[in-house]
């Protein structure tokens, strides 16, 4: 066994010459000692390198583009682009369908899947008007009239941001019937003589104002951080659909149109990213 080893060992040592001639003279233009492990070594060498770059080309060149199986750089940067597009798209629609839903609530006036106790509308709402501290200060209560003297139609120029947006009162009387969730009164009734001008609440488009067989002639308003504010049983619209409105500006006139209805007065609702509050939480109506 040793003997066979020595043999494979003295083949790959053995030294050949590796000689150029010219052709026509016999002249010895290049010679090279070479032995069989140098032509391994030189021909292994060779392959990894060629391997090597072979990978370098395909991982940082354009040139993996030609190899089939490869999406070129253009492609995916297309697709990615149209997959971010698409994911916006689906939340637009999603937006769209719980806008749209809400709306049908107001309309509807149905809240069934509601779970008061659960869902926060907004802080101020969990807190009832008898447990709040109602006695205005001095401050307030210069303000109050320093407003009511205005007719308050230039409230929301200074609102800007959401802590102090106040909401105007569409029309003033006393509330024949109040809100009451139990009873599936999601509004306040006020009072009001007919053909009483009936207010913006406040800044806002008018998403809705039409003639409906129960409710008579309505409008509906957006507002900014999600609030909507219905008027209903007018007796005539001062404004139309897409209509921007400015905060105290006439929408409607009051009157007792509809079937749901026993006399002139403003059926008034507050809703919240779609779920109803208490108006009078936020308005003084007398």
């Amino acid at each position: 066994m040793a003997k066979k080893d020595g043999k494979i060992a003295e083949k790959l040592l053995h030294k050949y010459r590796l000689v150029i001639l010219n052709e026509d003279t016999f002249e010895e233009r290049l010679a090279i000692k070479l032995t069989r492990l140098n032509v391994f070594v030189i021909i292994s060498m060779t392959g990894i390198f060629l391997i090597a770059l072979t990978a370098l080309l395909i991982a940082f060149t354009p040139l993996r583009e030609y190899i089939p199986g490869y999406s070129s750089t253009a492609l995916k940067l297309k697709a990615t682009e149209l997959n971010y597009k698409t994911d916006s798209l689906q939340q637009v629609i999603a937006m769209n369908d719980k806008y749209l839903n809400s709306i049908k609530r107001v309309l509807e006036g149905d809240v069934t899947t509601v779970d008061f106790n659960r869902d926060s509308i907004i802080e101020a709402t969990k807190l009832e008007a008898s447990e709040a501290d109602l006695n205005p200060s001095k401050e307030d209560s210069l303000l109050r009239e320093k407003v009511d003297k205005e007719d308050k139609y230039n409230l929301f120029e200074s609102a800007t941001t959401k802590a102090n947006f106040v909401l105007f009162p569409p029309a003033n009387g006393s509330i024949s019937q109040e809100y009451n969730v139990k009873n599936k009164h999601y509004a306040v009734d006020v009072v009001v003589a007919k053909d009483t001008p009936i207010k913006a609440t406040a800044d806002g488009v008018v998403i809705f104002s039409e003639w409906t067989t129960e409710t008579g002639y309505v409008i509906i308003m957006e507002h900014s951080y999600g609030l909507i504010s219905v008027y209903k049983h007018n007796a005539s619209l001062t404004k139309s659909q897409g209509d921007l409105v400015k905060a105290g500006e006439v929408i409607a006139t009051a009157g007792s149109t509809g079937e749901l209805t026993t006399g002139p007065h403003l059926h008034f609702e507050l809703w919240s990213d779609g779920y109803p509050i208490n108006p009078t939480n936020f308005i003084d109506f007398e």
